[in-house]
């Protein structure tokens, strides 16, 4: 698999929707309705094609509809300001609970996302990943520990908007929304690589040098993985 590939179920299932939704809303004037229900097209074809094709869900497609279809109905939310703070909560909290129900029905749904950056498109970590996926459970684990931290943070950010929405000036939380969001992101990534990235990114290298893989693959895999234990570091 390489590189393109590797990113092109995020361009479908995540780029493509959240930038026709603001295409939509803030470059043609559209209504927030019509703008989520027209970014809803692609995610839905994805998901039913896959359905169709492979007799499974799309965990990314799907879960971008939900969010979707939670800000469709959330849209009626209007003349309160708090509760118009409230609505961009809902976002982060649809994500955040269909990342932890990913995870417990064993198909942990951040791995899309984590999974390119570890294996950077090259056939000798794509293996690696696959063999350590099915045969160690210390991978496993730490795969599904990415995607829990990602729902808890996404979900305990949603719950403190909310409570600043009810409990401080309107004025007030209009920015401190976004400083929330910031500081839960950058949390995110910090928790979630010290516990799952560096982890899987030293088990990776190992695997691809312990497979017998020429020294320059070895070093490749060793060079790739180093970056990422830095950022979890």
């Amino acid at each position: 698999m390489t590189k393109k590939k590797a990113f092109v179920p995020l361009v479908l299932d995540v780029a493509v929707p959240v930038g026709s939704y603001y295409l939509f809303k803030d470059g043609l004037g559209m209504s927030t309705f019509a703008a989520l229900g027209w970014s809803s097209v692609v995610p839905a074809l994805r998901t039913g094609w896959s359905v169709v094709r492979d007799r499974a869900v799309n965990g990314l497609a799907a879960l971008i509809l939900f969010v979707n279809v939670v800000g469709l109905l959330l849209s009626f939310v209007s003349g309160d300001a708090r509760l118009m703070l409230v609505k961009d909560s809902g976002i982060s909290s649809a994500i955040g609970i269909g990342i932890l129900v990913s995870v417990v029905l064993g198909r942990p749904m951040m791995t899309a996302f984590m999974k390119p950056q570890l294996v950077k498109g090259e056939e000798a970590r794509e293996a690696a990943w696959e063999r350590l996926e099915r045969g160690s459970e210390d991978f496993r684990r730490a795969e599904r520990v990415f995607s829990v931290v990602w729902g808890v943070v996404l979900l305990g950010e949603c719950v403190v908007r909310i409570v600043g929405a009810y409990t401080l000036p309107v004025d007030t939380m209009v920015w401190l929304g976004t400083v929330i969001m910031i500081v839960a992101m950058v949390g995110g990534f910090l928790v979630s690589g010290v516990l799952a990235v560096r982890p899987m990114a030293a088990m990776l290298a190992a695997e691809v040098c312990g497979k017998g893989a020429g020294g320059e693959e070895c070093s490749s895999a060793a060079a790739s993985a180093a970056p990422l234990v830095a950022v979890a570091e």
